[in-house]
């Protein structure tokens, strides 16, 4: 996809500073800090129109933001008992070796044990990447609170009853999502602070040509480009 006007040296030099300024946070609290996230924020010209969009939308890119070795992944399930929950956790933690966590939570479980605003901010923070059993995925809105939506976390959906769970399972796990913008902005996570500069290169690019294929007038509907990390502020790499 052309992208007329957009220099790739900004975005190289955006992501120069953005790991200067995480190493140098690092350096200064002494401790040895957890990946930073890198998003992509796009500024569009106009909103689109329509009705609200929640569906997740998958963009493929070239170095994965996670891998099965190591993930904290956790997965909503109808309920605990009569629709898979042990065998679920079975197969996800034979997925998530050498160390990945393996969580499964019930939907009776969503409305109890983290039913206030303080456990649902919690549980978000506790895990890389969610996955929702595709049959709940209506009704987890209101059980997941807003800080999953702030935070771009959104349960990706997984069709529980599938021979091909496991590369369902993958395929999240290799990719980065992005919610039909309601508004003029639209941040995707990209990268992690332990990848390669080009690595991170490579996928902010790969999202970037993501995202503007699914927004209404692609590329003519763009503002401007930012990339920034959870604690920086936003670095401008394309402007109109």
């Amino acid at each position: 996809m052309e992208l007329p006007g957009f220099r790739p040296q900004q975005l190289q030099k955006a992501v120069s500073s953005l790991l200067k300024f995480v190493g140098d946070a690092d350096k200064s609290t002494q401790l040895l800090e957890e990946d930073e996230v890198f998003h992509l924020v796009v500024s569009l010209k106009k909103a689109p129109v329509g009705p609200r969009k929640d569906k997740l939308i998958r963009i493929a890119i070239p170095h994965p933001l996670w891998t099965a070795e190591g993930a904290e992944v956790c997965l909503f399930v109808k309920d605990h008992k009569g629709e898979g929950h042990k065998a679920a956790k079975q197969r996800l933690a034979k997925l998530l070796k050498n160390g990945g966590v393996a969580k499964v939570v019930g939907l009776s479980k969503l409305r109890t044990k983290y039913e206030s605003h303080e456990a649902k901010r919690q549980l978000c923070g506790a895990y890389d990447l969610f996955l929702a059993d595709e049959r709940i995925i209506p009704s987890l809105p209101k059980l997941i609170g807003k800080a999953f939506f702030k935070k771009k976390k959104q349960p990706v959906p997984v069709d529980m009853r599938a021979a091909d769970f496991a590369k369902q399972v993958q395929a999240a796990l290799a990719a980065t999502y992005m919610t039909p913008p309601q508004g003029t902005c639209v941040s995707v996570r990209v990268a992690r602070s332990s990848m390669e500069q080009q690595q991170i290169v490579e996928n902010a690019m790969a999202a970037l040509r993501g995202v503007v294929g699914n927004i209404p007038k692609k590329w003519g509907n763009v503002q401007a480009v930012y990339l920034k990390t959870s604690e920086s502020v936003s670095l401008p790499v394309y402007q109109q």
